[in-house]
C-alpha cells in the first residue's frame, strides 16, 4: 500500500509498516478460527473477566472492523514469519470519563516471551505518532500483570494513575506523550505502578 488516504477527516486503508519480524494486516471473518483460540485461551484472558467464546471473537473482529472504517485503526492482526501470532494495534477508550487512545496486544502463548509484544505494540506506538497525529498514548493494564506493564515500560508509557475502567474493573493507566516526555521524566522521577 502506498500510503495513508484521508477521507472525511479519517486515515483509513492503512496500518503500521512491518517490522524486523512481524507483520500487521486487518482482521477479516476468515481470522475467526485464529482469534477464537487466542481470545478464549485462559493464559492470555488471565486478567480479564474471563475467556471470550467464540461468538465473543467474532464480536471482537465486528468490533476492529468498525473501528477500521470509522477511526482509520483498531487492533490488527499480527502475523510472524507468515503465521498467526496474536493482535495488537489501537484503540479509543474512555478513562475517567475522557476518550484516550489505548495501545493493546494478545500474543499467542507458544509465542511469548520473544519480545512480538513489544515489538509490535512500538510500531503501533510510531504509527499514533506519525500517521495518526495523535499526542498521548495508554495502556490499560491490571495491576497483576507484570508482563504487560513491562511490554508498556519498554516503548515508554508510564505508571500515571490506578482507576477503575469497563465496569469496574480495578487498573493502572500507563501513559506518554508522544513525541515529549511521559508522565514523571520531566522531573527524573519513576512512580513505580505498585505505589499508585
Amino acid at each position: 500500500m502506498s500510503g495513508p488516504v484521508r477521507f472525511a477527516g479519517i486515515t483509513v486503508g492503512y496500518m503500521p509498516p512491518d517490522t524486523a519480524r512481524l507483520t500487521f494486516r486487518e482482521m477479516t471473518p476468515a481470522d475467526l478460527d485464529d482469534m477464537a483460540a487466542l481470545l478464549g485461551d485462559p493464559g492470555v484472558m488471565t486478567y480479564y473477566p474471563r475467556p471470550k467464546t467464540r461468538l465473543e471473537a467474532a464480536q471482537w473482529i465486528d468490533w476492529n472492523r468498525r473501528l477500521y472504517r470509522t477511526h482509520g485503526y483498531g487492533l490488527w492482526l499480527v502475523t510472524a514469519g507468515g503465521g498467526f501470532a496474536g493482535d495488537c494495534g489501537l484503540t479509543p477508550q474512555v478513562v475517567d470519563g475522557v476518550t484516550e487512545l489505548e495501545v493493546g496486544y494478545h500474543v499467542r502463548p507458544a509465542l511469548q516471551g520473544r519480545g512480538y509484544a513489544t515489538e509490535a505494540a512500538a510500531a503501533c506506538r510510531d504509527y499514533a505518532r506519525t500517521v495518526l497525529g495523535a499526542t498521548r498514548l495508554i495502556a490499560i493494564i491490571h495491576p497483576d500483570n507484570r508482563p504487560s506493564q513491562r511490554v508498556a515500560e519498554k516503548i515508554g508509557l508510564r505508571p500515571e494513575k490506578r482507576t477503575l475502567v469497563h465496569g469496574g474493573r480495578e487498573a493502572v493507566i500507563y501513559a506518554m506523550v508522544l513525541g515529549g516526555t511521559a508522565p514523571g521524566e520531566a522531573s527524573g522521577a519513576r512512580i513505580p505502578a505498585e505505589d499508585l
